[in-house]
């Protein structure tokens, strides 16, 4: 190169400019937008762990001394810093706040959300406008994290502080039970709703924030059909808040309009979506309202950005307060200013007292949030959280005028009136499933505080009874039910039927407990009932014969059974395919009853599966069924592989729900073999959609223009996504059979113990 002045001190390549940084282009999602994101698979990886493969965090977590911690937590809350002072001299109500936000996020149409690893503290959710500060709360709890490290993860420590909050203002919680384990990346498979970052529609035309709301993140929502005051007001599935950015929903009423009937509805709607029936749901609402204080002190265009977006030097922090001292009476979070009760730190029932005993008024905050005071200038009020001396009227939101004007509110309300010590046992147990929710049987709670009381939304399962069978005995089980002349289609399908109901999201589910046999899952139509009975009715004879004949206590449950059948069909269908292979069973599953079979567990019930090419047209959609498909298999915590070749496998297994063919690219079904690979790789066919919705296809011979097979979008996919075809191409490979009949097992036994808490991985 010259060495000139136009030159010189310029980077020796073509043009002026040296690319940005890992991450400033654009993406793949700019360019395709609706590609299917295979890599959600493989979120949160191992070597994102800072702490590895080997830290085992519960037996880290037994070594607590858990009275300390709490009596160091409970010094802190009632403690207070320059940085941040406490309202009262308190901390405890902010903290009730911030394990209810971590904790309200759960919904039970896909058991994603809830406090399970502490995913409060990534985008999105450590942003979103109803988790103002609390990013503030969880810096004041360094210290004991700090101490405690590895051993007391955040998501643990976040539900511990409420309680711990909950106690030192009076109130006697139901348990606490450990074994949260912290994410430590983002949640990017959850789907939190359609509008975008900020709530916006996409769409140039789309109306902004409503005129004067405080809370700017409020928009008019795209996840609602029809409005507020009309007979068709549907929430879209799976979302259980009523907006974007909020945890249940806008405490001013639908969309800030502050109407306490129609935000009545959307208090049933949503807390309903997040596993709450009526009485739950006002004793949530009116406990955690006994405590604390709403902040509105300044107008919401003056607050700084939430964490994700605030500058590099807030270190983490966002929605800085430029007024006055930025916080203490100045605070500012959901725009409504002011108290519930005239006793904020401590319990009592003085909200609902004061709700019934005075009438309302619809008044404005200092942000210009809507919010209601007494009309009698004589009621109680409320002390400043900072300024001694000072007083101010009580406050109310609409959604809390809801529960008073609702009638069926209303009359819980009253019997929580009437009844102290029964509202105070109330709102004890919806604190607890509010804070368990999603941490599934009680087997994984760790703790002295474990509540010894079995309870209908943990499921349930009987404790081992019994000396469990052993590999003779395994060996002639298989062969009686193999003798049933049930066939492999059959017995596979019970098997995965019982198991493949399973949320990693929540740990329901699974084939442990054998709710298969059980209303409602024996009646979904998935699942081949009328088959299902033959298979349940030949293993119970089987089960029947065999426990009568041991001594000593051993037995097998039906449990145990239908998931070895499975194994059987499964080693049959890769022995007729030219394969021994035998398939991992560990025995030690117990039956469930119906009495505790939880109403809820029909939320488990699939509404689109395409592992059996199942896929419900009477309800809406928003995405397509490989969408769906993709995060049926992230529920089940498959890699790409797995997912995979669980697929290709199941179809040449013939088990598609309602019989059909579609998929069944073999002319041997009920065989392990790698057809469904080979026929979805090859270029002898074309695919070719029956109709305009591109929802079901013919594979024609190129040569001729035979229909040779049929398929459905969750067939195709895996030719045609650029990372599932890499993975197919491996299977459909004249050495793939093999390969595949390993990784089918493998990944076929993975599902079989997906619940199987009692077995140490």
């Amino acid at each position: 190169m010259k060495d000139n002045a136009q030159t010189e001190g310029r980077c020796p390549f073509r043009g002026d400019r040296v690319g940005g940084a890992i991450g400033s282009e654009p993406q793949l999602d700019h360019w395709w937008p609706n590609r299917l994101k295979v890599e959600l698979l493989h979120q949160n990886p191992t070597e994102a762990d800072p702490l590895g493969t080997s830290f085992d965090y519960a037996e880290a977590f037994s070594k607590i001394d858990l009275v300390e911690l709490k009596r160091e937590i409970k010094g802190l809350l009632t403690s207070s810093v320059s940085w941040w002072p406490s309202d009262y001299g308190n901390y405890g109500p902010q903290m009730i706040r911030m394990a209810w936000h971590s904790a309200g996020t759960y919904r039970i149409a896909d058991g994603r959300g809830g406090a399970g690893e502490a995913m409060q503290r990534f985008a999105p959710i450590n942003s979103w406008w109803d988790n103002g500060n609390i990013d503030k709360s969880r810096r004041l709890l360094w210290p004991i994290k700090k101490k405690y490290g590895a051993a007391l993860s955040w998501a643990d420590l976040i539900v511990l502080a409420g309680n711990c909050a909950l106690e030192i203002m009076g109130f006697k919680t139901f348990g606490f039970g450990g074994g949260r384990i912290d994410a430590w990346e983002p949640d990017r498979a959850t789907y939190w709703g359609p509008e975008g970052w900020n709530g916006k529609k996409p769409s140039e035309t789309a109306p902004g924030p409503l005129e004067g709301h405080p809370n700017q993140m409020v928009t008019r929502t795209m996840r609602w059909n029809g409005e507020p005051d009309e007979d068709y007001y549907e929430l879209e599935n799976p979302l259980g808040a009523t907006h974007q950015a909020l945890i249940y929903v806008d405490p001013e009423g639908p969309r800030g309009n502050g109407n306490p009937l129609e935000s009545a509805r959307d208090i049933r709607e949503s807390f309903a979506r997040m596993a709450m029936n009526d009485e739950e749901t006002v004793a949530l609402i009116a406990g955690g309202h006994a405590f604390g204080k709403s902040h509105g002190a300044v107008s919401a265009d003056k607050i700084g950005p939430a964490p994700e977006g605030a500058p590099i030097q807030a270190m983490g922090m966002g929605w800085m307060n430029p007024e006055g001292t930025g916080f203490a009476e100045y605070t500012m979070t959901n725009g409504i200013e002011g108290s519930w009760t005239p006793n904020p730190t401590e319990w009592d029932n003085d909200y609902l007292t004061n709700l019934f005993a005075y009438e309302w008024e619809q008044t404005s905050s200092p942000a210009g949030a809507i919010q209601w005071k007494p009309k009698d200038p004589d009621a109680p009020k409320t002390p400043d959280a900072h300024l001694d001396g000072v007083e101010h009227p009580l406050m109310m939101m609409t959604s809390d005028i809801a529960l008073k004007e609702d009638p069926e509110y209303r009359k819980i309300c009253e019997k929580f009136l009437e009844d102290f010590d029964y509202f105070s046992d109330a709102f004890a147990r919806a604190w607890y499933k509010l804070t368990h929710r999603d941490m599934g049987p009680k087997v994984r709670y760790l703790g002295p505080e474990v509540a010894e009381e079995d309870l209908p939304w943990q499921d349930p399962i009987p404790a081992l009874d019994h000396e469990v069978v052993d590999s003779s005995d395994i060996a002639d089980l298989k062969a009686k039910i193999l003798g049933t002349g049930l066939g492999v289609p059959a017995l596979v399908s019970a098997a995965w039927a019982s198991a493949s109901n399973y949320r990693d999201s929540d740990k329901r589910g699974g084939a442990n407990g054998a709710r298969v046999m059980l209303w409602p899952q024996k009646d979904w139509e998935v699942n081949r009932p009328a088959e299902l009975a033959e298979v349940i009715a030949a293993l119970e004879k089987i089960q029947t014969e065999f426990n009568a004949a041991q001594s000593g206590g051993k037995c097998v449950s039906m449990a145990d059974l239908i998931v070895l059948g499975g194994a059987a069909a499964v080693e049959k269908a890769a022995k007729d395919a030219g394969h021994d292979v035998e398939v991992p069973f560990t025995p030690g599953r117990m039956d469930a009853s119906q009495e505790w079979t939880d109403e809820t567990f029909q939320w488990l019930q699939p509404v689109s599966d395409g592992f059996r090419n199942f896929h419900r047209t009477d309800i809406g959609y928003n995405v397509s069924p490989e969408q769906i498909f993709l995060d049926r298999a992230a529920l089940l915590t498959l890699t790409a592989p797995e997912w995979t070749a669980l697929a290709g496998g199941l179809k040449v297994l013939d088990q598609n729900w309602d019989g059909s063919k579609h998929g069944l690219f073999t002319d041997r079904p009920g065989v392990l073999s790698n057809d469904f690979f080979d026929v979805l790789t090859s270029m002898d066919y074309e695919w070719v959609p029956q109709d305009e919705s591109e929802m079901l296809f013919d594979i024609k011979t190129r040569e001729g223009g035979e229909t040779a097979f049929t398929a459905t979008r969750c067939d195709l996919i895996f030719g045609s996504n650029s990372q599932l075809r890499q993975i197919a191409e491996v299977y459909g490979a004249s050495d793939g059979e093999a390969r595949l009949v390993k990784d089918f097992v493998e990944a076929w036994s993975k599902v079989m113990m997906l619940d199987r808490y009692d077995v140490a991985a």
